[in-house]
C-alpha cells in the first residue's frame, strides 16, 4: 500500500531458489510476469546470483524460473493459462464500451478479443461497472496488430479494477492465456506481442506443449530503502 505500484515483489532466499509472492496496494495475486522479470533483473544486477546462472521461484503458480538470454533479454519460464470460450457476462459490452468478437475465461481473467486495433486503443473502460462484473483478477482485452504495430502479431490491453489496478501498463501473466489463443488462431508457436498501455512494452513469445516462455527486457530506474519504526 505504501509503495502504491502493482505490483510490490517479495523475494526470501530459500534452499537455493526464491520464495517470491506478489502485492497490488489491496491484493496477494497468483501470477505476475513484471515483477519476477524485476526480481531476476536486481538478483543478477546487484551480483546476487551470478549472471550465467538460472534462478528459480517458488510461487503461488509453482516453480517459475528466469534465464538470460545471449542479448541481454531476459527469458520467463511460465506455466499456460489458456482460455475456454465461455458466455459474455451480463453488463461486459456495456462496462467495456465495444461488442467483443470472442469472450474466454481462465482461472484468473477473462479474454475478450475486439475487432481492431483501433478499436482496442480507443476503449475507455467503465471501471465501476468492470468490477461488478464479477472475476477473480480481470480482463485481458485484445486484438490483432494493425499496420502501425506490423512488428507484432497481436495487441492487447489488461483492466484489473477489482484488484486495484484500472489499467496495467504490461501483464507478462496475462500472456499465459494470449499465447495459447493467438498461437491457435495464427497457426505458429512463435509470437511477438505489445500492450498498448500508455507506457507501452515489447514480449516475445515461444509456446511448448505444456509452457509458455516469456522475454522481455528490464533497467533499474530507481533505488531506495524501507525504513522500519
Amino acid at each position: 500500500m505504501e509503495m502504491n505500484q502493482a505490483e510490490t515483489a517479495f523475494l526470501l532466499p530459500e534452499n537455493g531458489e526464491y520464495r517470491l509472492r506478489w502485492f497490488t496496494p489491496v491484493a496477494e495475486v497468483d501470477l505476475c510476469g513484471h515483477a519476477t522479470l524485476a526480481s531476476a533483473q536486481i538478483l543478477w544486477e546487484k551480483g546476487i546470483v551470478a549472471l550465467d546462472r538460472e534462478i528459480g521461484f517458488l510461487t503461488r503458480s509453482g516453480l517459475l524460473t528466469a534465464s538470460r538470454r545471449e542479448d541481454g533479454w531476459i527469458r520467463l519460464d511460465f506455466p499456460l493459462e489458456t482460455a475456454e470460450p465461455c458466455e459474455t457476462p451480463d453488463d461486459l459490452a456495456e462496462a467495456l464500451g465495444v461488442k467483443p468478437i470472442y469472450v474466454g475465461r481462465n482461472r484468473m481473467d477473462y479474454l475478450i478479443e475486439v475487432e481492431s486495433e483501433e478499436i482496442l486503443t480507443g476503449l475507455q473502460p467503465d471501471f465501476g461497472r468492470l468490477k461488478r462484473v464479477g472475476v477473480p483478477r480481470g480482463f485481458i482485452v485484445t486484438s490483432r496488430s494493425g499496420e502501425s504495430l506490423n512488428r507484432a502479431d497481436f495487441v492487447s490491453r489488461c483492466f484489473f479494477p477489482a484488484i486495484g489496478i484500472d489499467e496495467d501498463p504490461v501483464t507478462g501473466s496475462a500472456h499465459c492465456a494470449l499465447g495459447p489463443y493467438w498461437a491457435h488462431k495464427l497457426g505458429k508457436n512463435q509470437l511477438t506481442a505489445i500492450q498498448i498501455s500508455r507506457r507501452q512494452g515489447l514480449l516475445q513469445l515461444q509456446l511448448t506443449p505444456e509452457r509458455i516462455l516469456i522475454s522481455g527486457q528490464a533497467v533499474t530506474t530507481l533505488q531506495g530503502n524501507l525504513i522500519l519504526k
